[in-house]
């Protein structure tokens, strides 16, 4: 059975994406902003700490400490290298912690949705159930910042058949829940409109510190990866997509990892340092225009 959301598409045959400047490559650095919940509601279907019995202060200390302290170090890296970020964000972390939600406005930070708990699963929700949440996200962005949630990625990566429509339907412009191309492509919903915007989970702190790879092979990840799109670029640019966890990459045996890997990425030229809103508009205004030139 084929995935008639997303219709194949071979990368090599199709119009040409062109990106501000002429740069080969896209690319959007996203902290995942995240709140755990000390005790959290039991799911069913995971239960969100391993650790049994409930709390599980190591599990939750080691989140703890990505806002307390990692997401801290982080910025300074961000701004010392003039990199715009787009968090993937929970927003009970905002209304959590001020402090963080006035440092990342501060910034000019964008936001895509990443649910309101990082512990509160979408995985064995109703179809009403899950446009309540998606509604919730969408009103609490608007009275947190006065302004339209852009994007979205479902909390903890969980998912139902569901999601996208209830994403388009909510106004809401791209997705990051699948994890298929090197570039932006349209997701089919049943109203409306929706894009998927490339999101990695290879290039990603928290899929390879689960497997035990340390900072300083993450970073050589990082560094590989770019180099092989920029290269690629040449002839059909593509996405960069720097998927981080403060807790992990904030850590101080790790920082200067992560810094090491994003210099790396700023010194090249034909580099566009983009927020996902942006890619997204990039990519809908050529969307529209081959459209308009077809009807033509």
């Amino acid at each position: 059975m084929s995935n008639d959301r997303i219709p194949y598409s071979p990368i090599v045959s199709r119009p040409k994406l062109v990106w501000p400047d002429d740069a080969r490559v896209a690319v959007w650095v996203v902290p995942n902003v995240e709140h755990y919940e000390y005790l959290p509601e039991p799911i069913g279907i995971r239960d969100p700490w391993p650790r049994m019995p409930h709390p599980d202060v190591l599990g939750y200390g080691i989140r703890d400490y990505g806002n307390r302290v990692g997401l801290w170090r982080m910025m300074e890296v961000t701004d010392r290298l003039g990199i715009p970020c787009t968090l993937s964000l929970n927003l009970g972390n905002w209304e959590h912690y001020p402090e963080i939600m006035d440092a990342c406005m501060a910034r000019n930070w964008d936001v895509m949705c990443h649910g309101i708990y990082n512990t509160q699963y979408v995985w064995g929700a109703t179809e009403e159930e899950e446009r309540g949440l998606i509604a919730d996200c969408v009103a609490t962005y608007r009275r947190m910042t006065g302004k339209p949630l852009r994007g979205w990625f479902s909390p903890a990566a969980t998912f139902t058949h569901n999601t996208p429509d209830l994403v388009a339907e909510a106004g809401i412009t791209y997705t990051c829940d699948f994890y298929h191309d090197d570039q932006p492509t349209p997701i089919q919903v049943r109203q409306g409109s929706l894009i998927s915007i490339p999101y990695q989970m290879d290039v990603n702190d928290a899929m390879v510190w689960r497997h035990h790879i340390e900072a300083e092979d993450f970073a050589q990840m990082v560094i590989d990866h770019f180099d092989t799109l920029w290269h690629e670029g040449a002839e059909i640019p593509r996405v960069v997509c720097i998927a981080l966890h403060p807790y992990i990459m904030g850590q101080p045996h790790r920082i200067r990892h992560l810094e090491r890997a994003l210099r790396h990425i700023v010194d090249h030229d034909q580099v566009w340092l983009a927020t996902g809103a942006e890619i997204a508009d990039c990519y809908l205004a050529q969307m529209q225009a081959q459209t308009l030139d077809q009807e033509g």
